[in-house]
């Protein structure tokens, strides 16, 4: 009785239709494809994620910590918008003041006497008396008046 086809249904059933207990390769095909467009997509989505940390360790930059800090804040809050501030320190050149500063504090220990690295720990303590002997200031050095040529 099962071996008989009802008389409404056609007779020639496209390959995608399997018979029972057969495998059926277009959900498997499916379950491929659906399975490497998710993986696609998220690789895409982490890619794109990771832009402005790739972009400032890609330059060298000073703040690139910050850039993964807020990287890895947007990607779990979803707040965008430290996606978007990351992206703008990412692309962003900050000046670098520390050597601007270590040169100045360098030439102020030198015109103070103090030893070099010293700093504010031996003017510190120049200023209240208790600075070892080496630390003492150098006494100013008096500029000697040069005689201006007359006309």
């Amino acid at each position: 009785m099962a071996d008989q086809v009802h008389p409404a249904a056609p007779h020639l059933l496209p390959s995608f239709i399997t018979a029972p207990g057969g495998t059926d390769y277009l959900s498997v095909a499916a379950a491929v494809l659906l399975i490497g467009a998710v993986l696609g997509v998220g690789l895409l989505f982490l890619r794109l994620h990771t832009l402005p940390e790739r972009i400032a360790h890609k330059s060298h930059k000073l703040q690139f910590e910050i850039v993964a800090v807020l990287g890895l804040l947007a990607l779990f809050t979803h707040v965008h918008l430290f996606w978007v501030i990351g992206l703008l320190l990412a692309l962003i050149d900050i000046p670098d003041f520390s050597g601007t500063f270590s040169r100045m504090a360098g030439a102020l220990e030198k015109i103070a006497g103090i030893a070099p690295g010293r700093g504010g720990d031996a003017a510190s303590d120049v200023e209240h008396g208790i600075a070892p002997p080496g630390d003492e200031p150098a006494p100013p050095q008096a500029v000697a008046a040069t005689p201006t040529a007359q006309q």
